[in-house]
């Protein structure tokens, strides 16, 4: 058998390998952007985003974790004032707001599982 290729053959199938390959690579960083600005969403909106997704691609074809922990990861540094907030009471009489809490008295917040 003869493996060797006409010069001008080799040169057409290489042009369309690396057009293959630059389409990927563009349709790769284009599914990055799409599944960050999604992550940046508030959670029901990307859950909403996540169930529309065929099976594990998100997590098999892209850097899944590391877009997520920096999408999640915030903004606040040590000595940053905690951002305000409102929380539904466990017996649903009414909310509770940071803002409010922290213009009587300083508030320590304990985030834990005491179970």
């Amino acid at each position: 058998m003869n493996f060797k290729m006409d010069p001008a053959k080799r040169a057409q199938w290489l042009r369309r390998l690396l057009i293959g390959i630059s389409i990927l690579a563009v349709l790769w960083v284009a599914g990055c952007v799409v599944i960050y600005k999604q992550m940046c969403k508030p959670p029901e909106q990307f859950g909403h985003f996540m169930t529309r997704l065929p099976g594990p691609v998100a997590f098999l074809a892209f850097p899944f974790e590391t877009m997520w922990m920096r999408a999640r990861g915030g903004a606040l540094h040590v000595g940053d004032h905690a951002p305000d907030f409102s929380l539904m009471k466990l017996d649903h009489s009414g909310q509770v707001q940071l803002s409010a809490l922290n213009q009587t008295q300083p508030v320590v917040l304990v985030f834990g599982s005491y179970t």
